[in-house]
């Protein structure tokens, strides 16, 4: 991983940690799967989705019937999924 990708990532788990409300100073670890879903702006029966089609790498934890996600997941698949627009510029 390069150091520009990493700074991607941080930026991204900070910004995820302001929108669900996380104290920075104490992070949490893993976010349940609502919160996860409220984070990347679906629906948890999305991520539900998501989890048992495998249409997305977005790693989970399972414990028991819950279901967690880590928040440098969440921030990792994300870094993934940004994408800039690379046609001809405007005039």
């Amino acid at each position: 991983m390069n150091t520009t990708h990493t700074a991607t990532v941080e930026a991204i788990k900070a910004e995820l940690l302001v929108q669900l409300n996380c104290n920075p100073k104490h992070p949490p670890v893993h976010v349940n799967d609502k919160s996860a879903a409220a984070a990347l702006g679906v629906q948890a029966n999305t991520l539900a989705v998501w989890r048992s089609t495998g249409r997305y790498a977005l790693p989970y934890l399972k414990i028991g019937k819950k279901v967690q996600y880590r928040l440098s997941d969440l921030a990792e698949f994300l870094a993934r999924r940004t994408a800039c627009h690379t046609g001809e510029a405007m005039q």
